[in-house]
């Protein structure tokens, strides 16, 4: 897939330096919390030292790390799906947020959630998948005129159907006020809900589909120069768009499922990725992967302690965050 042995070393230095900086935020995020614990027993929890006290040990072991691998996983899959809308549609300001895609993931994730008794391991997922490719379906439908795809039609319509989707929302939460909180949770993006089997379930899903991205990465650099450029070079343009829609919806939809409309972080982060690493999209999709998990991980850790006991929903963080860059880009586009 690296077409030169210099952007394969380059990759691998990236690569290495972002997994080195989210081990080291991840560890800081165990050890942080209502309790501190010292990072030699977060280390022994994790590598099952006998002589870790049992409180400390389930801290860790119970709490904090399923929340921190969440965050990984949520991060990092918003990331990449922000990366790749942004690539198709050649628009600085598309993500799944902004596309509509998150809101219509949350609308079946409350649904299943309203249909259901509890939230469902496998039924809120594929629920919060249905909801986001339908949504995805409907704006690209809606943005397909004369046998072309107009990306600015694309993102307005994404903008407008996700304002119903989300009015939508609050309407279900109206009708079947039992989820209420649970609900409101899903809108601000919440990681608290974060258990080893929600991780397992989730995670694998989040992986392959990213690495199926991955493997389309030169692709989406012909695409970047024009897309009568990449059918001339041989790239069947409308089946790697179908196909990468499809898998960044999916993506988007697993997340949601788990975690609520976490806003911004498929906008911002691809953006520091490509300002630092360049427009290659064989560095930039590994590259935000990992600092997308790695911003999301600091972003729940300050949701945890910023003003601690109280826990601020983490979407409250990255917008806060996020909406000053998306003015900034709207003003500059």
């Amino acid at each position: 897939m690296m077409s030169s042995p210099l952007t394969l070393r380059r990759t691998f230095v990236i690569v290495a330096v972002l997994l080195f900086a989210l081990i080291v935020v991840s560890l800081v995020a165990l050890s942080t919390g209502s309790v501190s614990v010292s990072l030699g027993h977060v280390i022994g929890s994790l590598t099952g030292d006998t002589s870790v006290p049992e409180s400390d040990r389930l801290i860790i072991t119970e709490l904090r790390l399923p929340r921190v691998a969440l965050a990984i996983i949520v991060g990092a899959g918003l990331s990449v799906a922000g990366l790749v809308f942004q690539a198709l549609l050649r628009n600085p300001l598309a993500e799944p947020y902004t596309l509509g895609i998150s809101s219509g993931g949350t609308v079946g994730a409350i649904i299943a959630m309203s249909l259901t008794t509890g939230a469902g391991l496998v039924t809120t997922p594929l629920a919060s998948f249905a909801g986001s490719a339908a949504v995805m379906i409907l704006v690209y439908s809606i943005a397909h005129r004369r046998g072309r795809l107009d990306p600015y039609t694309l993102l307005l319509g994404g903008v407008m159907i996700g304002a119903f989707f989300n009015a939508a929302v609050l309407l279900i939460v109206a009708i079947v006020n039992q989820e209420f909180r649970n609900a409101f949770l899903w809108l601000m993006g919440n990681l608290s809900a974060a258990h080893p089997a929600t991780v397992a379930v989730i995670g694998p899903g989040v992986l392959a589909a990213s690495a199926a991205l991955l493997v389309q990465a030169k692709g989406f650099n012909l695409i970047a120069t024009g897309e009568e450029s990449a059918l001339q070079l041989g790239v069947n343009v409308p089946v790697l768009r179908r196909i990468a829609y499809l898998l960044a919806s999916f993506i988007t939809g697993l997340v949601v499922s788990v975690s609520g409309v976490v806003g911004f972080v498929g906008l911002i982060i691809p953006h520091i990725c490509r300002m630092l690493f360049g427009p290659d999209h064989r560095v930039l999709l590994p590259a935000s992967f990992l600092l997308g998990a790695l911003f999301l991980v600091g972003a729940d850790l300050l949701a945890r302690t910023v003003l601690a006991p109280t826990e601020i929903p983490v979407g409250a963080v990255t917008a806060a965050i996020g909406a000053p860059v998306f003015v900034y880009l709207l003003k500059k586009t």
